[in-house]
């Protein structure tokens, strides 16, 4: 038995190398990364340009001065954070939009499984693969951003702020494992390559630019003329704000604000009679995660979502050799 389970894991872990293997060596990954890279050194620069004034604006989070380059910038470049909330998609979507149908394409799906091997090692080779690739980049951005704030800072990071970069790198490639297994069902169900890529790029771009703007106009038109109270207001904004989640752009922002500001406390509006009493303090790691708890697992369900359509619909199609 354990000479059979040896022979069928085999050939899975062949394919496995020889994805990451074409991964790495194509070049829209080589251009994805020159320009993630770029836009991480801008980022950078940007946060350590003006990093005294960041970490002298006497509120609680200064004691968490690694965090900050993850998040603060001088004004001439978009953070770190911000750059990979817009740029991250674009990773996930070329690395996917290509990987079945350009296969079935050049005929070669075909002739591989006419191999003796599962054919569901092939779809999730291409996605475990993949998203081996790009944990391997985001946790190699993370603490890159991490050596270049030790040797600016001179002082080594907490426990705490090592954990939840940590935590914010697995985000990351939590993120952009979504948007990968939507380029991959969509690499699935349309057999064009450019049209996989398309309909990839028209979600985010919808998501990116036009969502926000259809939730102000249906927040405008259902707002209330007048008030009554400051809970009606709070329920309210309450309202819109979980209009704005079924964004996935607004659900990572969400986590990793709250992972990189431990002094965030909600999510939500709060009231006057709410915030009483409240000493400005940081959450540890543990309060923090539990705070965006609901967010991670849509994030985390919506990638096996996408995944397991894109699984069914691979398993149920016919190929034929050309």
């Amino acid at each position: 038995m354990n000479r059979i389970a040896t022979k069928q894991v085999k050939p899975f872990g062949i394919m496995m190398r020889k994805e990451i293997s074409d991964t790495v060596k194509s070049w829209k990954f080589i251009i994805m990364l020159a320009l993630v890279l770029l836009t991480c050194m801008g980022s950078l620069y940007a946060a350590l340009d003006d990093f005294s004034a960041a970490i002298k604006g006497g509120s609680a989070d200064d004691d968490f001065f690694f965090l900050k380059l993850y998040t603060h910038s001088n004004g001439t470049l978009p953070s770190f954070l911000v750059f990979i909330n817009f740029l991250g998609p674009l990773l996930g979507i070329s690395m996917g939009f290509d990987s079945i149908n350009t296969e079935h394409n050049k005929g070669t799906l075909s002739r591989l499984l006419a191999q003796p091997i599962y054919r569901d090692y092939i779809l999730n080779a291409k996605f475990l693969a993949a998203l081996a690739v790009l944990s391997y980049l985001f946790v190699a951005l993370s603490l890159l951003v991490l050596g270049f704030g030790l040797i600016f800072i001179g002082i080594p990071p907490t426990v705490d702020e090592l954990l939840r970069i940590i935590v914010f790198s697995l985000v990351n490639t939590i993120y952009v494992g979504f948007w990968l297994n939507l380029s991959i069902l969509f690499s699935v169900k349309f057999r064009q390559t450019a049209t996989s890529a398309l309909a990839g790029i028209s979600i985010w771009l919808f998501f990116t630019i036009f969502y926000s703007m259809i939730v102000n106009l249906i927040a405008k038109g259902l707002a209330p003329v007048r008030f009554v109270s400051e809970s009606q207001m709070a329920e309210f904004q309450l309202f819109v704000q979980n209009l704005m989640r079924l964004n996935p752009g607004q659900l990572f922002d969400d986590i990793c604000t709250t992972l990189l500001r431990p002094t965030v406390r909600s999510l939500g509006p709060l009231t006057t009679e709410q915030t009483i009493g409240a000493i400005p303090s940081h959450l540890p790691l543990g309060q923090s995660l539990m705070l965006v708890w609901p967010q991670l697992l849509t994030l985390i369900g919506g990638t096996l979502l996408f995944f397991v359509i894109a699984y069914t619909m691979f398993m149920r199609r016919e190929i034929r050799s050309r």
